[in-house]
């Protein structure tokens, strides 16, 4: 494959002749350029290298769920409360180094940055599986948090500098359903993997850990051939499709201005509700997210099967939960609504939970809390990847869209440090505690989103009675003070 020149993301600059009006991007159309078709060819070049990336990010910090039915606990002689530490320190690394690692990416280029954050992550799971003793556990666990906490942010940063505003919801859900699809990819090679037991005198869940860790470290390696830079810097766009999708995004958003660090940006994102919204938002979702991948296996197997047959039993909820994450992706998409799908599948959730509480006696009535697992799969996964795509809609001036991300993750991420120490061993199998936690926080979220819908669709009113008196007024791109408006622009209206 052909060498890409490595360049800095594009921005704009005052002179610069790539079309940026509507009338351009209509010439440009009316030749040599379909969108369409641009954007077909954008999605398979970008999204499954991404994508696949994300699944092995995922697998990797949720396999310990399948480690622990296989003796994980056991050899290294930890306490249930010893392994819920270990699985809280993952996300004390993931958000104390979330912002360093988006730092590097803005200082360096995606096709260097995603594949080595993968490598170094790839790593650290290997070693998992050859870890002797409870601080090796803890260790590879923090780390682990580490190297993964860029992926995500600085993926939807990437692909911020690809789309539009009104197509970014839809890929960034696309990305985030490997998540679901990680955990039914989970079972079923934890399932096989498990067979290896005693070969090279090792336990079936050290085999977990080194073999997934060595498949993500020969992928991430060959993603530096097919992770790309930006527009500007890559040899399968011709000229004028590079100019097209500058020109496009020019017309949308910020996504190529040429705007410097601000601490007063900081200042206005701190300042704005919604950026504390959004990070409620996954707040208030991330507990029931991470509680579900990381305890779905022991959850099925305190039901009363075995643990083969939880590892296999995990697929299911998985896979549905992939297939309806995907439809609600392209459905709010296409009807251009966010909250009333996340109402929707959170409430679904919600029933998925109260399913599993009802149930008294998990170990008699095993279908019945199984059935809840598949409502609280399906109901989600759906949610958490609306909810996290929202900021790259609805934010604009690219330091609060910046410090609203980081906001976003950080405040999200703290509820799933509280969620990995409610699954306690003296709790099973009903896990009353646990169950109910994710109850109120999905119950939380319904409030969340209903308040942040409310002032979304205030805000628009708002700017759309302006507009009516005053029809003058200048376009988002019009002028320097325009641009510096960012969302608070009255011609920047909100995705809800």
């Amino acid at each position: 494959m052909a060498e890409e020149k490595i360049v800095d993301p594009p921005t704009k600059q005052r002179g610069d002749a790539t079309p940026s009006t509507s009338s351009e991007l209509e010439a440009l159309a009316s030749g040599s350029v379909n969108e369409k078709k641009l954007l077909r060819k954008l999605d398979t070049r970008l999204l499954p290298a991404v994508s696949i990336l994300y699944l092995l990010s995922f697998l990797d910090r949720s396999n310990v769920a399948n480690a622990r039915l296989e003796g994980l606990t056991t050899d290294l002689k930890m306490t249930g409360n010893q392994y819920l530490t270990g699985l809280t320190l993952y996300f004390l690394g993931y958000v104390l180094f979330e912002i360093p690692c988006n730092i590097i990416l803005k200082r360096t280029t995606p096709k260097f940055w995603l594949p080595t954050l993968t490598i170094a992550w790839g790593v650290v799971a290997t070693l998992m599986g050859v870890t002797q003793n409870l601080s090796g556990f803890f260790a590879v666990r923090f780390f682990l948090g580490v190297t993964e906490s860029g992926l995500f942010p600085g993926v939807v940063y990437y692909l911020s500098m690809w789309y539009k505003r009104s197509e970014r919801q839809y890929r960034i859900s696309l990305f985030f359903s490997c998540a679901s699809l990680a955990g039914a990819f989970g079972g079923i090679l934890a399932y096989g993997i498990s067979q290896m037991r005693n070969v090279g005198g090792y336990h079936g869940w050290r085999w977990i850990f080194i073999l997934e860790g060595l498949a993500t470290i020969v992928i991430a390696a060959l993603a530096y051939l097919f992770i790309s830079n930006y527009p500007t810097a890559v040899n399968w766009l011709s000229d004028d499709e590079k100019s097209y999708i500058q020109a496009r995004l020019r017309a949308d958003s910020d996504s190529t201005n040429d705007e410097q660090f601000s601490w007063a940006e900081v200042w206005v994102a701190c300042k704005d509700i919604k950026c504390w919204l959004y990070g409620f938002g996954f707040h208030t979702m991330s507990l029931p997210l991470y509680t579900l991948s990381l305890f779905l296996p022991t959850i099925i197997k305190d039901m009363g099967y075995t643990a083969a047959q939880s590892q296999l039993l995990t697929i299911p909820p998985y896979a549905l939960a992939t297939i309806f994450t995907v439809f609600c992706a392209w459905y709010s998409e296409k009807l251009g609504r966010r909250a009333p799908f996340i109402l929707f599948t959170s409430s679904l959730a919600i029933i998925g939970y109260i399913i599993l509480l009802a149930n008294e006696n998990p170990t008699k009535k095993p279908g019945v809390s199984y059935l809840g697992t598949f409502f609280a799969a399906v109901g989600i996964y759906p949610s958490v990847a609306l909810v996290l795509s929202w900021p790259a809609n609805n934010v604009s001036g690219q330091t609060k869209r910046a410090t609203a991300n980081a906001m976003q993750i950080s405040i999200g991420n703290l509820g799933a440090v509280i969620g990995t120490q409610l699954y306690r061993p003296n709790t099973a199998p009903r896990y009353v505690l646990g169950h109910s936690f994710a109850l109120g926080y999905l119950a939380m979220n319904l409030v969340v989103v209903s308040l942040l819908w409310w002032i979304l669709k205030r805000e628009n009113t708002r700017k759309s009675a302006h507009l009516a008196s005053n029809p003058s007024t200048k376009g988002f791109h019009d002028s320097e003070e325009d641009l510096a408006e960012g969302d608070r622009h009255p011609r920047w209206l909100f995705s809800y």
